[in-house]
């Protein structure tokens, strides 16, 4: 007979406030809890996973110094954002790339074949995460989005601009920092111009743009199950009003409806992608409608359940917990 399952793992860095927010809501409900960081996997974790050839399954350990859990009793995996395993220095570099890639392979798809909630397996975060893709699913949601256009080509962006007849803005494809030296690693933030600011330097890189959205404010609507909280963001700066990530203390924080046809297109998109959990970003124009930015897949939440007392991390421990979808 197979053990019940009990334990939910927690696999992110040492120091992530989000996460130490999931791991109080579920201690509340006294879901016993193992976490660690990838980083601390093969030098300070040990995995023992054995398939006998039979049971369709893994069954075996996971243990640290202080605490072992057997996967047969993992209830749920919530994976956000972990180090990179680490590997023994006495190891010679050029065998570093592969060991620790054996380590993150091994790790990850062990785990990932229990037949268990995940929050979110990192294949399904990759199929996720990037903008061109998720336009076409908005779309294909139903959901409305930006005109836009990906180029190299300043000859094909002069002439699409024509068209759209108004200003622009370009943001990154990617996430992805830039590095100063002396400096900490710093993300581009969405940045608003002109068609006749277009110069040769756009055929540098692949860049993505789109027609600048008039914006009665913005709504970060976050998602995590079948549960949804919008939030209206109001800018209080020009560098919040064109990115609200730019201006942090000159944001306002308001709960708000969705508009049902949203919610619906929302839903699907959700489901297109088997996410069980997004932060969406949309500009709500003066006309009252709903423009679809972008998801992340493992976006921020902390922040708004600090302004708004919104459950959200008590509704990522359902979900975990097994209580919700």
């Amino acid at each position: 007979m197979t053990a019940p399952r009990g334990t939910v793992l927690v696999i992110a860095e040492d120091l992530d406030p989000t996460a130490d927010l999931v791991v109080q809501a579920l201690a509340e409900r006294e879901v016993p809890v193992m976490r660690f960081d990838l980083a601390r996997f093969p030098q300070h974790l040990d995995l023992a996973a054995e398939h006998d050839g039979g049971e369709p399954g893994w069954s075996g350990e996971l243990a640290a110094s202080a605490r072992a859990v057997r996967l047969e009793e993992v209830r749920a995996v919530y994976y956000r954002r972990p180090g990179l395993p680490v590997i023994a220095p006495e190891v010679a570099a050029e065998y570093r790339n592969w060991a620790q890639s054996q380590a993150l392979v091994g790790m990850v798809q062990v785990l990932g074949s229990l037949p268990v909630v995940w929050m979110h397996h990192p294949d399904v975060y990759r199929a996720s995460a990037h903008k061109p893709g998720q336009l076409v699913a908005a779309t294909a949601s139903g959901l409305g989005v930006p005109r836009t256009l990906l180029t190299n080509s300043l000859a094909r962006a002069r002439h699409w601009a024509e068209k759209i007849g108004g200003p622009l803005i370009c943001k990154p494809v990617a996430s992805a920092s830039i590095t100063v030296p002396g400096a900490p690693p710093t993300l581009l933030p969405t940045r608003r111009f002109y068609p006749v600011e277009l110069d040769e330097s756009l055929e540098m890189t692949a860049h993505l743009l789109q027609e600048w959205i008039p914006k009665a404010f913005e709504v970060r609507l976050t998602v995590v199950g079948d549960q949804m909280f919008p939030v209206a963001i109001h800018a209080g700066s020009d560098a919040a009003m064109v990115d609200w990530r730019s201006d942090y203390d000159s944001l306002e924080y308001e709960p708000v409806a969705t508009p049902e046809e949203v919610a619906n297109g929302v839903r699907r998109f959700m489901a297109h992608y088997r996410l069980n959990y997004g932060a969406l970003d949309f500009a709500v124009t003066p006309a009252g409608d709903w423009v679809f930015f972008e998801c992340n897949p493992a976006g921020q939440w902390q922040f708004i359940a600090a302004a708004t007392e919104l459950p959200i991390a008590e509704a990522h421990a359902s979900l975990l917990q097994g209580a919700t979808r």
